[in-house]
């Protein structure tokens, strides 16, 4: 068996010309894993699209409901950052779709990735900083209902603050919200996750890996995950247009092959989805979003998933 990598065309939807959001990214990261050999075209798997209850269990029905019928009013819309459609509502659903996926498969499998994901500004009633329903929260729900999970421990790394994940499950001991973000940042107003560790302006990889080398492990042993939720957005990067942090292409694969063995190495399942990332230069942004498909799977052959 290989690493189970998730995938679906319709991750990509069409946005309007010039948006800063880069959407293509998503399906330039399946072709470059393709046509780099990272993974082959039996390795992915196709997601299903998620019931709306399922959804409601972690967003309110009303607002699930208006996004998905393209009611929501425009106040709301802005602050998601996304003008909506059709497309991206399927887009949005589908995504959520492959998280869950991702997670079953770590679970039978001990890692899988997303090539998707990762929409931890979404709240239970609003969408926002381009996050619309939040898909690690809604996957930990529907592991959690399907019994097949009891404890989860939620790995951000995304340069921004997991703030809706932290308001969801601010008072779940079943679930453990570790973030690792620049200290001055989106969102202006951060929420408690179980776990903040607020980085300085222009932390390079050394610092940043030693940071999270201190905390991993010990949260590792003391939780007892049943799974590992790990966001691996690539904005700590120093050429992302909304990081502040340093990390260089080569920190960003040492931290995701720091993350994937500390985890593996101890027995504990990992599924990945890929955060955010923000670059003019698309070629550059897709290859760091590889990197943690790459990390992964060494980490796969490896330990012998």
């Amino acid at each position: 068996m290989e690493l189970p990598i998730i995938y679906h065309p319709d991750y990509v939807a069409p946005l309007p010309e010039g948006h800063r959001f880069p959407m293509a990214k998503f399906k330039k990261l399946y072709e470059l894993l393709l046509s780099d050999d990272v993974a082959q075209t039996e390795q992915f798997y196709t997601p299903t699209m998620p019931s709306l209850e399922l959804i409601e269990l972690v967003h309110a029905p009303d607002y699930v409901r208006s996004y998905c019928e393209g009611t929501l009013d425009t106040k709301a819309q802005r602050r998601i950052g996304l003008p909506w459609s059709p497309a991206l509502a399927n887009r949005t659903c589908i995504a959520v779709g492959g998280t869950i996926l991702t997670a079953q498969l770590a679970l039978n499998q001990g890692l899988a990735c997303n090539t998707a994901g990762g929409t931890h500004h979404a709240f239970p009633s609003y969408g926002s900083g381009f996050c619309i329903f939040n898909d690690i929260a809604i996957a930990s729900r529907v592991l959690q209902q399907q019994q097949l999970v009891q404890k989860i421990l939620i790995v951000d790394l995304d340069v921004h603050q997991g703030d809706g994940t932290a308001f969801i499950f601010q008072d779940d001991d079943s679930v453990f919200t570790f973030s690792m973000h620049c200290e001055v940042n989106f969102p202006g107003t951060k929420q408690h996750s179980d776990l903040d560790v607020p980085l300085p302006v222009g932390m390079e990889d050394d610092a940043y890996l030693q940071t999270l080398a201190s905390y991993l492990p010990d949260l590792l042993s003391e939780i007892k995950p049943d799974l590992v939720f790990y966001d691996a957005g690539v904005d700590p990067h120093i050429g992302d247009r909304l990081g502040k942090l340093a990390l260089s292409d080569a920190g960003l694969f040492r931290r995701e092959m720091q993350v994937l063995t500390t985890c593996i190495s101890a027995g504990y399942p990992v599924a990945c989805v890929i955060g955010g990332g923000y670059a003019d230069d698309m070629t550059s942004l897709v290859w760091r979003h590889s990197l943690v498909h790459r990390a992964a799977s060494e980490v796969y052959r490896q330990y012998r998933l």
